[in-house]
């Protein structure tokens, strides 16, 4: 304390009187306390806990133990339960103790996971057909979708000649040419040709034998005759009647827009209300996937919470006209109620579909805590949904819809509201001022918003569809406000009126709005590389880049920073990943094997889809009927070689006089027929090698050969005399060298594998 001129005391701050008194620094002084990482840990941590942050990892636990399931052979059920009851119990006895208690309940979690997948396998538990059948066939038709050629059914199946009742399908889908008198809820017969659900066209390729088994299909196929409509054995239970019912109704308003509308947009417009997209031509869906804005015709979460949306809007603005039940009414949780009502009769009439049902959980979730007074967007509330979408489904977590929208809304909760246009406020302003600070600061969401989904989506895009949509940002931005403000909710419009016959004007203002949607995506598609195929992410890759999203959206504090590490791994891992060099077929019938020049040579005649597959995981933009494909390939009527490099090739054996020839001369061997036991080739892959490993995948190295199977799993075999697989020149071989496009061997007819 000093004291002024008049003798007043005069209070002067400690810290500015040794600011006085010691002498100046040179202005580099360091922060201790940033090195006090213990202590740093510590506050964020206890950030994390008075955020309530640790809740959303539960779903993340949940998540874990749903993988370890599908790396498991064949688990116990009782083991993961038991698990679960002895760590819940741990956690219990532990509550006073946070460490201990955060580990119980996530191992708990872990457990439950996985308990979660056993129930559900179990549940759902079907006969599936394993092997090609022919044969006289009757049922109960499901459901019933329109094609570009002929239809498309799920028939419940009653019987199947030739086929016991223990291996017989319950549910078939199967396509038929000339269908137009069938629709569901009738029992039809006639003569089908049925194969097993195809397995994945590579390893890590997409498994439609796993969608189609816990979506109940034990067979696919086609009927090759004409089909009866019969007098039904029995009549159909509830659930079967329940289907029909709706599947009917959905396909009449399905033509009804389609008409209505008419042309692409018709098909388009049809599919975003009743979700069946027969209608929808190639050329279309080539369009919008070329702009990146194939998500619309998907319904999925867009939909749905647009449509909500409308619902909750329409209703809260209609209470609000009346000042008396604006102020005495819950107006707000009476929309809500009504929005979860409108959504739920959305989601069964577009038929309920995967996709459709995660995002009706997401949005009933949202809306419920909007009745209980609760945030309606938060991670604490997208994990609750996460939670209960994994406990009805477990494998949902395999698949790209899962991944691709809770990554996008995670990440959208987390950075979008960092990267929000925050205005000035000023007194007054001019209503042009307003709209015009309006359309600016809505513009500016719907880029950030579509940026980060983008950012957030594309590793899963990379690894399941294997390309990238380089003008998604572009064709999502000026496509995206006509679908909000105009396309659903005058789809909401139209399903209202429709009833009255009054939907007609309405699903032609629709159509005005998707057609310039077409519009876009084709002048956005037109754009130089605006799809970019690149090769399939590694495992390691997707995971490294799944970990660095979970860790930079789910903590509150700076431990997101951390974020940085797995996804810094992961993208050096996805930017010198090792392709596979050779794709074999699950039955031989063709493989694609890395030439000289390090490109895909085809040999053999796998079908166009398994082509298609091959190509898109080795990054290749050529399509299946590219000559350019077999140029490389030496082949005669025995069959086929190609020059590998390093001394080695590789030999697609047609015929059985071949194999003298190749197995001494050749470093792998591929054929359907059955190799001699004797062939002296270090790796072969005959007809009995892959029934028993299905579709495989080859890398090459110097030493060794990795072989991936989709049955058998990694297998490393080490090259014996590489030397000796060397192939003489051309020249000297003793069978013709000359190319030859056309093989010997019947088409392969599965293509029914094709993405859903």
């Amino acid at each position: 304390m000093t004291v002024d001129n008049k003798g007043e005391p005069n209070r002067i701050p400690r810290s500015l009187a040794r600011a006085a008194a010691l002498p100046r620094s040179s202005g580099l002084a360091l922060d201790w306390e940033a090195f006090d990482w213990r202590g740093w840990l510590k506050r964020n941590l206890a950030c994390e806990i008075e955020q309530r942050r640790l809740f959303p990892w539960l779903a993340v636990c949940f998540g874990l133990g749903i993988i370890l399931f599908f790396r498991a052979e064949r688990p116990a059920l009782w083991a993961p339960l038991g698990a679960f009851a002895v760590l819940t119990a741990a956690a219990v006895w532990l509550r006073h103790n946070l460490l201990m208690l955060s580990v119980c309940v996530g191992l708990a979690a872990v457990f439950a996971g996985f308990s979660a997948g056993v129930i559900r396998t179990r549940s759902i538990a079907a006969p599936v057909l394993t092997r090609t059948v022919i044969a006289p066939i009757s049922g109960f038709i499901e459901a019933v979708e329109d094609r570009e050629e002929g239809k498309r059914i799920l028939l419940r199946v009653s019987s199947l000649q030739g086929v016991s009742e223990a291996e017989r399908p319950l549910i078939v889908r199967a396509s038929i040419r000339n269908g137009d008198h069938l629709s569901a809820g009738q029992f039809i017969a006639g003569t089908v040709r049925l194969l097993p659900p195809p397995q994945p066209a590579w390893p890590g390729g997409y498994n439609f034998a796993r969608d189609a088994y816990y979506r109940g299909i034990g067979a696919v196929g086609s009927f090759t005759g004409a089909v009866r409509q019969l007098e039904p054995p029995s009549a159909p239970d509830w659930s079967l009647w329940l289907a029909a019912r709706v599947d009917e109704a959905r396909n009449t308003l399905t033509q009804r827009i389609a008409v209505s509308i008419g042309g692409a947009a018709g098909g388009v417009g049809a599919a975003l209300v009743t979700g069946k997209r027969g209608l929808i031509s190639e050329r279309t869906n080539d369009v919008l996937r070329a702009a990146g804005i194939y998500h619309i015709v998907s319904i999925s979460g867009l939909h749905m919470v647009l449509a909500a949306g409308t619902f909750f809007w329409l209703v809260r603005a209609s209470l609000a006209l009346s000042p008396n039940l604006a102020l005495r009414w819950p107006v707000k949780k009476i929309a809500a109620v009504t929005a979860i009502a409108g959504a739920t009769a959305y989601c069964v009439f577009s038929g309920s579909d995967v996709a459709t049902e995660r995002s009706l959980i997401m949005t009933l979730v949202m809306f419920g805590a909007a009745l209980v007074d609760r945030p309606a967007l938060s991670i604490r509330n997208l994990s609750i949904a996460a939670l209960i979408v994994l406990a009805r489904e477990p494998e949902a977590l395999l698949g790209p819809s899962f991944q691709m929208s809770f990554g996008a809304v995670a990440a959208m909760m987390t950075l979008v509201p960092l990267m929000q246009w925050r205005r000035a406020e000023v007194g007054s302003a001019m209503l042009i001022d307003k709209v015009l600070s309006w359309a600016g600061r809505s513009a500016f969401g719907l880029v950030t918003t579509t940026l980060v989904a983008s950012l957030a989506t594309a590793p899963f895009a990379a690894y399941h569809f294997q390309s990238l949509n380089s003008y998604g940002l572009i064709g999502n931005a000026l496509a995206l406000p006509l679908v909000s403000l105009v396309v659903m909710p005058a789809a909401v419009l139209g399903v209202l009126a429709y009833p009255f016959g009054l939907d007609a004007p309405i699903w032609n203002v629709m159509g005005i709005a998707v057609a310039k949607v077409l519009d876009i995506s084709a002048w956005v598609g037109s754009f130089s590389g605006s799809t970019v195929v690149v090769p399939a992410l590694g495992v390691g890759a997707l995971v490294l880049l799944s970990v660095g999203l979970l860790v930079l959206t789910i903590p509150a504090s700076h431990l997101r920073w951390f974020a940085l590490v797995p996804a810094g791994a992961g993208l050096a891992f996805a930017a010198t990943q090792h392709r596979y060099d050779i794709y074999v077929d699950r039955d031989g019938a063709g493989a694609a094997i890395r030439n000289g020049l390090r490109e895909l040579t085809l040999v053999g005649k796998p079908s166009d889809f398994v082509v298609e597959q091959w190509l898109r995981a080795d990054g290749d933009g050529r399509s299946s009927d590219d000559a350019s494909l077999r140029q490389a390939a030496r082949c005669d009527r025995l069959g086929c070689v190609v020059e590998t490099g390093a001394q080695r090739a590789t030999a697609f054996v047609q015929e059985f006089s071949a194999f003298e020839d190749d197995c001494r001369r050749a470093a792998i061997i591929i054929t359907r027929l059955d190799a001699p036991s004797n062939c002296g080739a270090p790796v072969v892959l005959d007809r009995k090698a892959l029934a028993e490993r299905g579709a495989t995948a080859i890398r090459l190295t110097p030493e060794s050969a990795e072989v991936q199977s989709v049955k058998k799993g990694r297998e490393v075999l080490p090259w014996t005399a590489v030397a000796k697989a060397s192939l003489p020149p051309a020249q000297e071989r003793p069978r013709s060298a000359r190319p030859v496009p056309e093989q010997d061997l019947p088409e392969d007819e599965i293509s029914t594998g094709e993405l859903d």
